[in-house]
């Protein structure tokens, strides 16, 4: 197979472990890449990139993603059968350079659905997927980052009689001014993600440009930190059969598919980390320490778009989904803890050691722009804000799932009983497909204000956009210097609880698609609208 088979610098070529090998069809084998500083002991998922054809331009990443119930070793934990990806927890990272295209080929191994009789807000079709390029600016139509397809499994039928297992198509052309940065790959079939990714179906997308050519970060070594949050009971992903599913089973959390992993740094040498916060249900507030010592995060992009200079942080918060760049530099030798709040355990440990790298590697200190801003000059309609509250009403509906995960504010779905008790009502808020909440012309620009009404810190609800970047320009009314671009914003509870404004304009692409909560069992129950970009 085209696509997976070349090596980009600083990295080495070493096999999958024998049991995925021998798992997979030989055309949909990919080589693990290492970086030359990330010793084969800190796991780095299989990478497919193009392969180098003279005087072409624009070239085309290629890549089977085969799904199937697959029994995974997850060091650290033990054994746990899941739905995967080619049989690893991430699947495979894809690399690509604006003006590239991602040409990809899902096939679905997995049972027939259960029957589901149920409403479209309780999960269902949990054999069924798609794909989503989360972060991307891409678009949402067809056969390419369309949310709305649907990936389904053979019938039960077709399985009696052995047709062939379905395959489908996700073909995404990558904008030739595409920022570049770190990305990330999930299914989001309505009704089925939260099971599907707190299994670990979930992979990175890496767009090559021009921070990769920054002397201080070509010069570091490029590593992926992909943080999954796995439910298993009894070696396996429970089905989500009720409101209380997410609660009721402690997470596990791997990096690169492995509890705990240890990673080497020598002093004074630079790491670029590519964070990933695969979760579906937990925000991450990450830091770095050994006792009362901590090693700082320069970080250079967020959510895939590069900042205006590094930052440097004692602590990196990620919302589920969120994604951060940071640079890492050994410091004085010892035995270094990446540690979440409210995480029982490290996530992985750094392990500062060995020769001494003289003189210190470098850190930059400018970065070149990842988008350009935009500010309140730029509104095409300055008083008309849209606003969404996630709102969440409890002891709705009889059965497993009484409680209603609802999006408010100005545009939200209709009631079924207008004059009736809003907060009793079976309807108002919740995701309905066939009602578009919000209607987006393309060259518009507009302000936006996200909040939660959640009185309890714990309670979190990020908010993301999909297909267009949003420039998060205040958070809980104070105004952010300089703004930040975002896909993801997350918001915990509180008295009040988090808001945020941000400035976007819709570009490029025409389409449905869809806005929601990013705490994904809430999602599946509801929490989501549908957004329809279309010509000015």
């Amino acid at each position: 197979m085209r696509g997976n088979r070349g090596v980009s610098r600083r990295s080495v070529l070493s096999a999958l472990p024998v049991a995925a090998l021998g798992a997979l069809p030989a055309d949909i084998l990919t080589a693990r890449r290492c970086t030359a500083s990330a010793p084969a002991s800190f796991p780095q998922p299989a990478v497919s990139i193009p392969p180098p054809v003279p005087g072409v331009g624009a070239q085309v990443v290629e890549q089977t993603l085969d799904v199937r119930f697959t029994d995974v070793l997850v060091p650290g934990h033990g054994r746990v059968i899941t739905r995967t990806y080619n049989g690893t927890i991430p699947g495979p990272t894809l690399r690509v350079r604006g003006g590239g295209t991602l040409r990809l080929t899902h096939v679905n191994g997995l049972p027939p659905n259960p029957p589901h009789t149920g409403g479209h807000n309780t999960p269902h079709r949990p054999n069924s997927f798609n794909l989503h390029t989360h972060g991307m600016h891409v678009s949402p139509s067809g056969d390419a980052d369309n949310v709305l397809r649907e990936f389904a499994p053979r019938t039960a039928d077709e399985a009696a009689v052995g047709a062939p297992e379905p395959r489908y198509v996700t073909t995404v052309h990558v904008p030739a001014g595409h920022p570049a940065g770190t990305y990330w790959y999930h299914p989001h079939l309505h009704g089925a993600i939260a099971e599907q990714i707190a299994g670990g179906m979930t992979g990175v997308i890496v767009v090559e440009g021009d921070i990769d050519e920054v002397p201080e970060i070509r010069a570091a070594a490029d590593i992926v930190v992909c943080i999954n949050e796995l439910k298993i009971k009894d070696g396996r992903v429970p089905a989500f059969t009720s409101g209380g599913w997410m609660t009721g089973i402690p997470s596990t959390f791997t990096v690169n598919g492995a509890v705990g992993p240890t990673l080497r740094l020598r002093p004074g040498e630079v790491q670029r980390w590519r964070m990933v916060a695969a979760t579906a249900f937990t925000a991450l507030r990450l830091h770095l320490v050994a006792g009362r010592r901590n090693l700082s995060m320069h970080q250079i992009a967020q959510d895939g778009v590069t900042l205006t200079r590094p930052v440097t942080l004692d602590r990196l918060d990620l919302a589920m989904g969120n994604r951060a760049d940071v640079l890492v530099r050994g410091e004085a030798p010892g035995r270094y803890e990446l540690r979440a709040d409210g995480v029982p355990g490290p996530l992985m440990t750094v392990e500062v050691g060995g020769d001494p790298v003289e003189p210190p590697m470098g850190l930059p200190a400018s970065l070149p722009p990842g988008r350009p801003f935009l500010d309140d000059r730029d509104l095409t309609e300055p008083g008309a804000d849209r606003e969404v509250v996630f709102h969440t009403d409890e002891r709705v509906f009889a059965g497993a799932f009484p409680n209603a995960f609802r999006v408010l504010g100005t545009h939200p779905t209709p009631a079924a009983d207008p004059g009736g008790d809003l907060t009793r009502d079976p309807a108002y808020g919740l995701f309905d497909p066939a009602y578009t909440n919000h209607t987006l012309r393309l060259g518009t620009v507009e302000r936006w204000t996200v909040r939660t009404d959640e009185t309890m810190p714990s309670h979190s609800h990020p908010f993301h956009l999909h297909t267009n970047q949003v420039l998060l320009t205040h958070r809980n009314g104070r105004r952010l210097d300089p703004p930040v671009w975002h896909d993801t914003i997350g918001l915990a509870g509180g008295a009040p609880g988090d808001s945020a404004t941000f400035l976007v304009r819709y570009e490029d692409f025409t389409g449905r698609t869809i806005a929601h909560c990013h705490q994904l069992h809430h999602e599946d129950l509801g929490m989501m609208q549908t957004v329809d970009y279309t010509e000015r």
